[in-house]
């Protein structure tokens, strides 16, 4: 302490200003991610939020390469932890209007959250991982801290749950 600051506050001002980068670029990814599996906008905000908050610490030894897999395992093993406790958290008595959108769209995406919701929470953290971010089996097995092969059967589960969900059931013209 010869100018009179500490030396690890330099290095945590570098790493606040990665993360702060970090959390810039990859912060609406990690919201869709969490919406998919909350189906709530304001408790996928939260979620995203806590595990920014458990992880802006490890930014230095993580690294800026592997720090986005590292935020998503906690953003998975926090969703599930929220939901082992009996208390849900708040839910809004009033709904805010929400951005313009076409109906169509709208009723397309109410049907797909209330669908992912009627799915176990393995389930669904597999089916978001897979089809919505793209992840590979191992990668999957790797965020979830799962083996490749529970990988495979709950996404099989939950491909053949959504099958059969009335939610995703378009009738065509002329079934009538």
């Amino acid at each position: 302490m010869v100018d009179g600051t500490m030396p690890h506050d330099a290095v945590e001002d570098d790493g606040l200003d990665g993360f702060d980068g970090f959390v810039a670029a990859r912060g609406d990814a990690l919201w869709r991610s969490a919406w998919l599996l909350t189906g709530d906008h304001q408790l996928a905000e939260d979620l995203v939020q806590t595990a920014l908050a458990k992880s802006w610490r490890a930014w230095e030894r993580v690294g800026a390469d592997g720090f986005e897999a590292y935020v998503r395992r906690v953003v998975y093993t926090t969703y599930v932890s929220w939901w082992r406790r009996r208390w849900r958290g708040e839910r809004p008595t009033e709904h805010l209007p929400e951005r313009a959108a076409a109906a169509e769209d709208r009723d397309a995406r109410s049907d797909l959250v209330a669908a992912l919701a009627r799915l176990p929470r393995g389930q669904r953290a597999v089916v978001v991982l897979r089809y919505f971010e793209d992840l590979t089996e191992q990668q999957t097995a790797a965020v979830l801290g799962i083996g490749v092969g529970t990988v495979k059967s709950q996404c099989s589960r939950a491909i053949g749950a959504l099958r059969s969900s009335p939610h995703l059931r378009r009738e065509e013209p002329g079934d009538d």
